[in-house]
């Protein structure tokens, strides 16, 4: 449904806010993107509703490749997307049903419709004895159901909430929470922008973690989970194209060969030192030279290095701390 590939994102040449970004979603998907402030979760969030170009790279949602799309197909397109944004942006003046209404009202359905849906979004989100009551009537927790509401007016294909329980107790979490699950289960695509450790790990879905404007992880598990992004996948366009790859492939071979002729003995990369010595002997056996080059493990590479479960706890637990210096 939704294709990152290769996406950059800079400011004035100085400020890289997204940096080779690639990561796809697919169809009925539940995934949460997670990252410290800063990591560029919010201008991931602008490119996808065409609020920002990006600088290089592409973004398609199905068949659409949104940085090319007319300026007048933007509402078109933009109805297809359910966005609930940190602030919230209820419209202060109207009363939470009128705030879901008038969405209908734009996209120009009838009034008996209006009413039918406008009734079923209020049960959806439990706010159906709220209806009557402005934004700054309501708690953090029902204004934020009433967003929900008033995003899934459209029927979007894809729903995405910003930040949705980041002002929220514990218990208005939750219920966010399964609204959201509910909204899943009906078939609509859902990513959520949050830092909610609790809420990542309540679902053990897919997690894609962002630092410093990159992706450097992208699994299913818990808010900490590690594990390999996906690869960009590699694009023949011409003839020319092709030989510059096999000729490409030569070299990596040639280098690969000369690897091979080189000392087994190397100085350990200043990124793995405090590692267990056992475990950076056996990562230096493999080549794995570098944290950039652990964090890109597989469980199937994990389990080549034949790892005891001792080394194998003490890897995960260097690359958690490694991973949360990074984001400090």
């Amino acid at each position: 449904m939704l294709l990152f590939e290769n996406v950059t994102k800079k400011y004035n040449n100085d400020i890289t806010a997204l940096e080779d970004i690639h990561f796809n979603i697919d169809k009925g998907e539940f995934s949460f993107l997670v990252g410290p402030s800063g990591a560029g979760k919010t201008t991931l969030l602008r490119l996808l509703i065409r609020d920002e170009l990006p600088t290089s790279g592409q973004i398609f949602f199905e068949d659409i490749e949104v940085e090319k799309l007319p300026r007048k197909l933007l509402p078109t397109y933009r109805q297809r997307l359910g966005i609930v944004f940190q602030d919230i942006k209820l419209l202060p003046s109207k009363t939470l049903q009128e705030n879901i209404e008038f969405a209908l009202e734009i996209l120009g359905k009838e009034d008996k419709e209006i009413k039918e849906t406008s009734e079923y979004l209020l049960e959806l989100v439990k706010l159906q004895d709220r209806r009557n009551l402005f934004p700054q009537q309501l708690s953090g927790g029902e204004q934020q159901r009433g967003a929900i509401a008033r995003a899934l007016a459209n029927n979007p294909d894809l729903f995405v909430a910003d930040e949705p329980t980041g002002n929220l107790d514990p218990d208005n979490a939750l219920q966010i929470l399964d609204i959201l699950k509910n909204i899943n289960k009906t078939g609509t695509t859902v990513l959520i922008i949050s830092h909610d450790r609790d809420i990542v790990n309540q679902m053990k879905t897919r997690v894609i973690r962002m630092v410093g404007g990159r992706i450097v992880s992208d699994t299913k598990g818990d808010y900490d989970s590690i594990g390999k992004p996906k690869a960009p996948p590699i694009k023949i366009k011409n003839e020319e194209k092709e030989e510059e790859v096999k000729e490409e492939g030569k070299k990596v071979k040639e280098n690969r060969k000369k690897d091979k002729d080189r000392k087994e003995k190397k100085e350990v990369h200043e990124s793995l030192k405090g590692l267990n010595k056992d475990v950076v002997e056996k990562l230096m056996s493999a080549k794995i030279e570098n944290m950039d080059l652990v964090l890109n493990l597989t469980e199937r590479d994990l389990e080549n290095l034949e790892l005891s479960k001792e080394e194998k706890d003490d890897l995960e637990k260097f690359v958690k701390d490694y991973l949360n210096k990074e984001e400090k």
